[in-house]
C-alpha cells in the first residue's frame, strides 16, 4: 500500500446509505410493542420558536391539510431532518483489509453485462418522441 493510500486509510470511514440507515432506523422503532407505545405518556418540554407570521401561515396550512396539529407537524418534520442530518454522518470504520479490497475495486473497469448493453443501446426518453 503506498503512502498516499495509507494516509487514506487512516483517515477513512465509509458513510453509511442514509436510505439503508434510515431503514434500519425505522424498523427498529416499529419494533416497540404497541402497548408500551400507547400507554406510556412521554413527558414534554416546552421548545419556544420566534417566526414570521408568513411562516406561521404557512405551517398552519400544512399542518392542516396534513390533519396534525401544529406542534405535531414541526415536531415531526424537526424529528426527519434531525435524523437525516445525524443519519448523514453515520460512520462506519473498516479494516486495512476490507479498505484494500474496495480500493481494488474502484480501480477496477466496469464489467459489462446485458443490462448496461441494453441501456447504452436504448434512446434517451426525452430523444425517444
Amino acid at each position: 500500500m503506498d503512502v498516499a493510500r495509507r494516509t487514506v486509510y487512516q483517515e477513512f470511514v465509509m458513510t453509511l446509505s442514509l436510505r439503508f440507515a434510515r431503514v434500519w432506523l425505522l424498523g427498529h422503532q416499529q419494533s416497540i410493542p404497541m402497548s408500551t407505545a400507547s400507554t406510556t405518556k412521554v413527558p414534554r418540554d416546552t421548545l419556544n420558536l420566534r417566526i414570521p407570521a408568513a411562516e406561521r401561515n404557512l405551517i398552519d396550512r400544512a399542518a392542516e391539510s396534513a390533519g396534525k396539529t401544529r406542534t405535531d407537524f414541526i415536531l415531526e418534520a424537526a424529528r426527519r431532518a434531525a435524523e437525516e442530518t445525524l443519519l448523514d454522518r453515520a460512520l462506519m470504520v473498516v479494516s486495512p483489509e476490507a479498505y484494500e479490497d474496495f480500493l481494488k475495486r474502484l480501480d477496477q473497469p466496469a464489467q459489462p453485462n446485458e443490462r448496461l448493453r441494453k441501456t447504452l443501446q436504448s434512446k434517451t426518453p426525452w430523444k425517444a418522441a
